[in-house]
């Protein structure tokens, strides 16, 4: 009989512990859970933030003469066939190389809003927003600029940075780096008579 108490105690004991393991095992995935949905959320709220980040950007340096481009298409009709073009951008035409084959003015500028330019998706955008344009095809480029590894930024590292847009260095119509002519070597000292 001593031996049937014994093993109805023992019995007892681990149904109660079953029991407390599933009980403080469920409270605990709650919480588990709880923490994951607070990670997600947060993470949303970076990804929307970091989407309506603005980057602070001078004013691109466009050429003498040529902006707002408005001073000059305010009075003309706006032709939107691919052509060459003469006259007042015939030096744009001549050195235009930035997938030529493919591309045209009305690729990146508005038709209609001639000092605007135009996301793929038909977005206008401020001549500030330049990058966002450039992005459209050179991504891993946009991405290496936000975070100051492709371009040039100023500022203070965990605080208000200045970025140069894409044109500060590349001209938009023929962005490749035109090749150098090394500089010849240093003199040595040692060469000197």
């Amino acid at each position: 009989m001593n031996c049937k108490i014994y093993k109805n105690i023992k019995i007892s004991i681990i149904v109660i512990t079953l029991y407390l393991i599933l009980f403080i095992g469920c409270k605990s995935k709650e919480s588990d859970n709880n923490e994951i949905d607070k990670v997600i959320t947060e993470n949303k709220e970076i990804t929307s933030t970091e989407q309506s980040k603005e980057y602070a950007v001078e004013t691109p340096p466009f050429s003498d003469g040529i902006f707002p481009c408005t001073d000059c298409h305010k009075n003309l009709t706006p032709n939107p066939v691919r052509r060459v073009l003469v006259d007042w951008h015939d030096d744009i035409s001549a050195m235009f190389n930035h997938d030529s084959e493919n591309r045209w003015c009305l690729d990146c500028h508005d038709f209609k809003s001639r000092d605007s330019l135009r996301l793929a998706s038909g977005k206008l955008l401020d001549f500030k927003e330049s990058y966002k344009l450039c992005g459209q095809c050179h991504g891993e480029k946009l991405r290496d600029w936000k975070v100051g590894v492709h371009g040039k930024r100023t500022g203070e590292w965990n605080g208000k940075k200045e970025y140069l847009l894409c044109v500060n260095c590349h001209n938009p119509h023929s962005p490749k780096f035109k090749e150098l002519t090394p500089e010849l070597p240093p003199i040595k000292q040692e060469d000197i008579k």
